[in-house]
């Protein structure tokens, strides 16, 4: 005796209801080798201090207006930043479609049709012996179908739990890119700002090289000096004069990739940065936190952990396909040859329902083949997780060395510079009157260019440091999808 048609439907419903997991490994995020404190931190700092230090906004706090504009406008302009929210879109669609395959679909049919029946085909030649055989003839139909996978075993439901984490490492995705865009515009800015330093530098030198060629030209005039020093004292000048065009190229080169950076073409922002102005300094950061609030801080590894977890679902995914797949679908509709109204007559509807099963019982090892590269990749992603957290680490460790060690660099230059300008002025002096050779102003001259030059360097690099300090710090950046992974993790969004 055949089943009621309404008893595979009930069956399945129960099932569906009944079945609370899925197949494959159940998402626990894994620990990561991160150390307690960082290096010179005698205890680790309470959990979201260093995001009170005010991280949010990090560039305020190089107190330069120009500064924090070029970066708003990076932020709201740059073109990576485009591409990034692009990929945020295509996950976001990806997230529905696989949303989508869980629920039940439907679909509306129709069709008119109006033939006219050959009499040389056999068909035709059984037919047109037939009394009143016309050779038109018309079909119309219409159908209201709908199908329904019934997840079961949670294939379904895991490909759900991967879309939603891949969606999220984008999202976080698109927070690194805008940490990135934010960081390399300030480095940018900096770096034309030491430039610009560097130059006039350069320049000031290059007057007190005139000075002293004019001095002993003067003296050479007169029968004191001999003509070497002179000699001496214009390659002196051509030497120091020599170094402008490389730091101007180097200039040129920031203010284009600067422009590049706001989505400009190069020359676009060259006016605003044109006059030269000081270099940033270094802010001061207080509490760096610690290592473990790297994981939930730094959106790259958030990245890392979300593609970890979509690699975990899709062993489940892939296991899945061990077992059977059910599926119900039904039609109502009608149909008739008659153009005369006879569609929606009760002699023309008709209706159908089926129930599927498709089971792979023979394969030759594509299921398993399918499962150990979802494990493979798993297992890939796992090691990628770990070895960004331990970068991490490294990343915050390496820029605040820098940062101590290169305000430290420039505050002993700056001493160096006073001792030897004074050094300087007194050989300058010596030489005027008679008591010392050019060559000791010459060397004087160059220790002092050095130096200073050195300083202006060392004062930018410590700032860059500041740059690259916020950057491994995560920026300030708090996950704003907590929730949502939290709802993966635990089992509801599956």
């Amino acid at each position: 005796m055949p089943l009621p048609m309404r008893s595979p439907f009930s069956f399945l419903l129960a099932a569906a209801l009944a079945t609370g997991c899925a197949v494959g490994p159940q998402y626990k995020r894994p620990a990561a080798p991160v150390a307690g404190p960082y290096i010179g931190q005698a205890a680790p700092a309470p959990m979201g201090s260093a995001a009170a230090n005010g991280l949010e906004a990090w560039w305020q706090r190089f107190d330069d207006p120009l500064l924090a504009r070029f970066v708003v406008a990076a932020l709201d302009q740059n073109l990576e930043l485009s591409q990034a929210q692009a990929r945020v879109a295509q996950a976001r669609a990806g997230l529905g479609a696989a949303h989508a395959a869980l629920l039940p679909s439907g679909s509306i049919q129709g069709s008119a049709a109006r033939a006219y029946q050959s009499v040389e085909t056999p068909l035709g030649k059984l037919l047109n012996g037939a009394p009143g055989f016309d050779r038109w003839g018309s079909a119309y139909e219409m159908n209201l179908g709908a199908s329904w996978e019934a997840d079961l075993f949670g294939g379904l439901r895991r490909g759900r739990e991967a879309a939603a984490a891949d969606y999220q490492a984008a999202e976080a995705g698109a927070v690194a890119t805008r940490l990135a865009v934010a960081a390399q515009t300030a480095d940018i800015y900096i770096t034309i700002r030491s430039l610009q330093s560097r130059l006039g530098i350069a320049e000031q030198q290059v007057q007190t090289q005139r000075k002293l060629l004019a001095l002993v030209q003067r003296l050479f005039a007169h029968g004191i000096a001999a003509e070497y020093q002179v000699r001496q004292a214009e390659g002196a000048l051509a030497r120091v004069q020599a170094s402008a065009p490389a730091l101007q190229t180097a200039l040129d080169a920031a203010m284009n990739a600067l422009d590049v950076m706001l989505g400009a073409p190069p020359g676009t922002h060259r006016a605003d940065v044109q006059a030269p102005a000081p270099t940033p300094a270094a802010p001061r950061i207080g509490d760096m936190g610690s290592p473990a609030e790297l994981l939930s801080r730094r959106p790259d590894l958030i990245v890392a952990e979300r593609r970890l977890a979509a690699s975990n679902a899709r062993i489940g995914e892939a296991m899945a396909e061990y077992y059977p797949r059910f599926s119900l679908s039904g039609m109502l509709g009608s149909a008739t040859t008659v153009a005369s109204g006879n569609l929606l007559t009760g002699g023309a509807s008709q209706a159908a329902g089926m129930f599927g099963l498709r089971w792979r019982l023979f394969d030759f090892g594509r299921i398993d083949a399918q499962i150990q590269l979802a494990e493979g990749r798993n297992a890939e992603a796992l090691a990628a997780y770990r070895q960004a957290a331990l970068r991490a680490t490294e990343d915050v460790e390496n820029a605040f060395s820098a940062l101590a060690k290169r305000t430290e660099q420039a505050d002993t230059l700056a001493r160096a510079v006073n001792a030897l300008s004074s050094a300087r002025a007194s050989s300058f002096a010596a030489y005027a009157r008679g008591s010392t050779s050019l060559i000791d102003v010459l060397h004087a001259d160059d220790a002092v260019l050095q130096a200073t030059d050195a300083q202006a360097q060392a004062q930018a690099e410590a700032a860059r440091a500041a740059v690259a300090a916020f950057r491994a710090l995560g920026g300030g950046w708090q996950p704003s999808s907590g929730a949502a992974i939290a709802a993966v993790e635990t089992g509801v969004l599956k």
